[in-house]
């Protein structure tokens, strides 16, 4: 029962935290998707305003583009700008500063980006002769962009920093609220395994006088009328039903419980083997036939009682839903570190959608199954409980029309 509470608390404890950290990124690439654009609009303008500057203080003289700069180098050099002049036809004529593009001149693309190292944005302006009032040529203003990358680096450090102090702290948090929030449900679920303990013991007792009464009844029927021996076996076989029904509940809810396993060395292969021999009147009634594969001594370390309860319950399942003159597989194999049990049958398989049902307590996939043979619909509940207190693993295959596999992994001793 911790375990299953445990998932739960991971499982949403998770999901919260993915959900933050999803909002939080989609936040921060937004805030720098917007303070990049700024950045660069911000860049774009400067240059801009350095190059009206510039052609300001140019003009057309002896048919010559004649630049009287007032723009000092150190000045340029200071704030990682350059300036490159060329004439009407695009022929570079002088170029100040150590950050000039290399790029070719272009008329059309008047905003230009170098990449390299360091980055370079660039803005292409053209020069008009305010007396003349024609073009003269062009001044290209190009800047570092070393900084700017900088600032967004800088940028992504601090927004990258907040999401996981962000997550860490809500990390925190949703442990606590987590903890509050499954605590009533933990309570109830306790409340309520232990009613079902509780209840399916008192009801051992009276079950027990009803079965014992009905069977003195059928076995002494003398006086007895027809009709009262056919109540008297529909109330034996609906004991019976509740009988295994208590039971079963019985052992599910001390099966949630924390107290550990009793453990002692086991050989499957011994238990299956009594198990088979156990089962083959029925197995000759359906006429169904049975291939057991063992290798020997299949040694693991659990209840005796348990893993025989898990075994049979898959026998009883196999042997239900193969239909006569089906065929049962049960093999046993030794591996490294783990025993191999597989029981397959050639039965009427379980549908895709509902295999990962068949393990919770009283689903049955179709009406059939309802009258298992007087079932509880605890049998495969059972399995799946057992395997997980002995610390293994079940997993099922299956195709309609054409059987299913159960397979258990349990730890070798």
């Amino acid at each position: 029962m911790a375990l299953m509470f445990n998932k739960i608390r991971s499982r949403l404890l998770l999901s919260y935290l993915l959900i933050l950290a999803s909002i939080l990124s989609i936040f921060a690439l937004g805030v720098r998707l917007i303070f990049a654009h700024s950045l660069k609009e911000q860049t774009i303008a400067n240059l801009r305003a350095l190059g009206n500057g510039a052609t300001a203080n140019a003009e057309w003289e002896n048919n010559q583009l004649k630049i009287d700069n007032d723009f000092r180098l150190q000045d340029l050099d200071k704030n990682h700008q350059s300036l490159e002049w060329f004439d009407q036809q695009g022929n570079s004529i002088l170029k100040q500063g150590n950050f000039v593009m290399s790029l070719p001149f272009s008329s059309t693309d008047l905003i230009q980006t170098q990449n390299g190292n360091p980055k370079i944005q660039g803005v292409t302006l053209p020069v008009i002769d305010s007396d003349l009032d024609r073009l003269i040529g062009y001044v290209r203003v190009s800047q570092s962009l070393k900084d700017s990358e900088e600032t967004l680096n800088k940028l992504d450090r601090g927004l990258t920093i907040s999401i996981i102090l962000a997550v860490i702290t809500s990390g925190i948090g949703g442990i606590i609220l987590t903890n509050q929030a499954m605590k009533p449900i933990e309570e109830s679920f306790l409340r309520l395994k232990q009613f079902t303990a509780d209840a399916s013991h008192e009801l051992r007792n009276p079950l027990m006088v009803i079965d014992s009464n009905v069977t003195v009844s059928l076995k002494y029927p003398d006086g007895m009328r027809d009709s009262d021996r056919e109540s008297f076996d529909a109330i034996a076989s609906a004991t019976e039903q509740m009988t295994r029904l208590t039971e079963d509940l019985l052992l599910l809810a001390r099966s949630d419980t924390l107290k550990p396993l009793i453990k002692e060395k086991i050989d499957l292969a011994i238990i299956l083997k009594n198990l088979v021999q156990q089962y083959q009147v029925k197995l000759r009634e359906k006429k169904i036939h049975l291939n057991l594969e063992l290798d020997p001594f299949l040694l693991v370390l659990g209840d005796t009682l348990k893993l025989e309860r898990l075994l049979k319950n898959l026998i009883d399942n196999a042997i239900y839903y193969t239909p006569i003159l089906g065929i049962i597989y049960i093999r046993g194999k030794k591996h490294k570190s783990s025993i191999e049990i597989e029981i397959r049958d050639t039965g009427i398989g379980i549908a895709p959608e509902n295999i990962e049902k068949i393990f919770e307590r009283f689903w049955r996939g179709d009406t059939s199954r309802s009258h298992w043979s007087g079932g509880s619909g605890l049998g495969l509940s059972i399995v799946k409980s057992i395997v997980t207190e002995h610390k293994g693993t079940i997993t099922v295959n299956s195709q309609l029309k054409k059987g299913t596999c159960f397979t258990i992994f349990l730890p070798i001793h």
